[in-house]
Order: structure tokens, then C-alpha cells, then sequence
């Protein structure tokens, strides 16, 4: 039986390598730009790997960020991606997993591809619940920690990582929603003619208008959890005492530089085992270390 032709859309985003340290911005909401390295997703680039694998139909790449998205976006066309969209508007900034589900969802409405895919997790935060939720809000069964996939007819079966190294192969009806996880396809490496084709190719640019979105359901307006406001914790320093004024001069000044911590003079216990469980009972009882103990 021939396989039906369809569209894929493969969701591509950014991360931060978390290797690098990382300084907050002001407010502790945000990280500072200066000494950060962006790169694309490598569970989204697994994910195109598996789409462009699959073989049902032309592949487009998305993604929703500012302008230096675009190089991720090439690099997917240099790969074998026939169409590259970058989603964008200020009014999008600040939003978060549900405004951004609402956004994709609008995404998934216009293009309506016979196959979603992207990764599980982000390199950087963790769970990503967009997708999902875009997947959902448009009706599309969602399959998550896939570790591969193909189609077969008007179904996709895929194969997801279970418990304990468990592998599970699950049929679900097109169009579907697949989040690959991480390790699941090595990315093939495009070649020179490629990358000079993605070079000159079209990325387009889609905003508000050509969504067709209010501005009050996407970005901070539309956003059900805001931020108020992010500080990072003050130390509190152990309060030293002050040195006795009747004190030699270089004791003040080492009780100044040991925060008042007092050092103890080891002492050597020497008896039987059972004197000495006997002593280590009377000190954890001084000590107020054994409930009920008498000192």
C-alpha cells in the first residue's frame, strides 16, 4: 500500500548551554547575555533528524524567537528542511507555557501537518509543556519520550522509552504530535552544497497579523503565571562576638578571624567498651542530642 504524502512540522527552539556560568539580570528573572552560548535544542535537532528519516512528505521547520533564530532555522534547511518559518513579534515576549501553547496552537491551525514533532525536554530548563499543550488545545494525540518513529498508512507507530529501559511501540492515528527524547538519532551533518543553498533560502517571518492573534492571548498579556518579581537570597553572616578588651593583642585579632567559632581540645577516652558507650551516652545527653536524657 502506498504511504499517503504529509507534511511534518518540526519545532525547533533555543537553549542556553548550561555549561558556561551564568549571571542573573536585574529583577533575577532572566539571565544576562554577555558570556552565554545559544545553540539549538539537541533533542529538536534529533527530532528533525527523525522527521527527515520518516520519508511521508516535505519537512518545515519553526520556530518562535528574535532574529538570531534564524541561523538554526538554516541550519535545518541545509539538512533537507524544504520550507524554514520564524515566528516573532514583541507583543510575544514574556509569555509562558500557556500563551505559548495558544500561539503554536494557532501554528498548528494554519499549517496543519499531518505530523508534529520536537524534543521531550530543553537542554537548559528541563520539561517544555507548549507542545503539549498546543497539541492538545488543537485535538492532536500527543506521544512524549520517543525514541523512534515511522509511518505506516493513515497511522504513526512509535517506539517510546518506558520504566526502567522498557521500550513500548504505541500506534497512533494522523495527524499526531511525537516528542522524540534525547539520544534517540544522531543529526546528520549537512554537506557544502547544503549550506550554501540555506544560505540564500527564504526564511519567512510570520507576527501577529499573519497569525491573525489578539495581543491579549499571547506574550505577558495572556500569560496565566507572571512574574512579580525575583530577588536572590542575602547571606547572613555569623554574628562574631567582640574579644575581650583585657585580651592580647593577636588573640583579639584570632578570635576576630574565626567568626567566633570556639575550637574544642580533643580528648582521648581510655576503658572498656562498655565505660566508654557509657561516656559517649553522657555527652550526647549533655550535649541534648538523646530526647528525655538526663545531663
Amino acid at each position: 500500500m502506498a504511504m499517503q504524502q504529509r507534511d511534518v512540522l518540526v519545532l525547533l527552539r533555543e537553549v542556553v548551554d548550561p555549561r558556561p556560568p551564568a549571571d542573573p539580570a536585574e529583577g533575577g528573572a532572566a539571565l544576562r547575555d554577555r558570556g552565554l552560548r545559544r545553540m539549538m535544542n539537541p533533542a529538536d535537532l534529533e527530532a528533525l533528524e527523525a522527521a527527515l528519516a520518516l520519508g511521508c512528505g516535505p519537512v518545515t521547520a519553526l520556530g518562535v524567537g528574535p532574529e538570531r533564530l534564524e541561523d538554526g532555522l538554516r541550519l535545518a534547511l541545509a539538512m533537507g528542511a524544504s520550507r524554514a518559518i520564524r515566528v516573532w513579534d514583541h507583543g510575544l515576549e514574556g509569555g509562558d507555557a500557556v500563551a505559548d501553547g495558544r500561539l503554536l496552537a494557532r501554528v498548528l491551525e494554519i499549517l496543519r501537518p499531518g505530523l508534529v514533532a520536537t524534543g521531550s525536554r530543553l537542554a537548559d530548563r528541563g520539561d517544555e509543556p507548549s507542545p503539549a499543550l498546543a497539541a492538545a488545545r488543537s485535538g492532536l494525540p500527543v506521544v512524549n519520550a520517543a525514541v523512534g518513529c515511522r509511518v505506516a498508512g493513515a497511522n504513526a507507530e512509535v517506539l517510546r522509552k518506558g520504566d526502567r529501559g522498557a521500550r513500548q511501540r504505541i500506534s497512533v492515528p494522523l495527524p499526531c504530535a511525537v516528542l522524540f527524547e534525547a539520544g534517540s538519532a544522531v543529526p546528520r551533518y549537512p554537506d557544502l552544497e547544503g549550506v550554501l543553498a540555506a544560505s540564500e533560502a527564504q526564511v519567512e517571518l510570520w507576527g501577529l497579523p499573519e497569525l491573525n492573534l489578539p495581543l491579549w492571548e499571547v506574550g505577558e498579556k495572556g500569560a496565566l503565571l507572571r512574574c512579580d518579581g525575583v530577588s536572590l537570597p542575602r547571606p547572613q553572616p555569623i554574628r562574631a562576638p567582640t574579644p575581650a578588651a583585657d585580651l592580647p593583642g593577636h588573640e583579639r585579632v584570632a578570635a576576630l578571624l574565626s567568626g567566633g567559632i570556639q575550637a574544642r581540645a580533643g580528648v582521648m577516652h581510655f576503658g572498656s567498651p562498655d565505660e566508654a558507650a557509657e561516656g559517649l551516652f553522657r555527652i550526647l545527653c549533655r550535649e541534648g542530642l538523646v530526647p528525655g536524657g538526663a545531663p
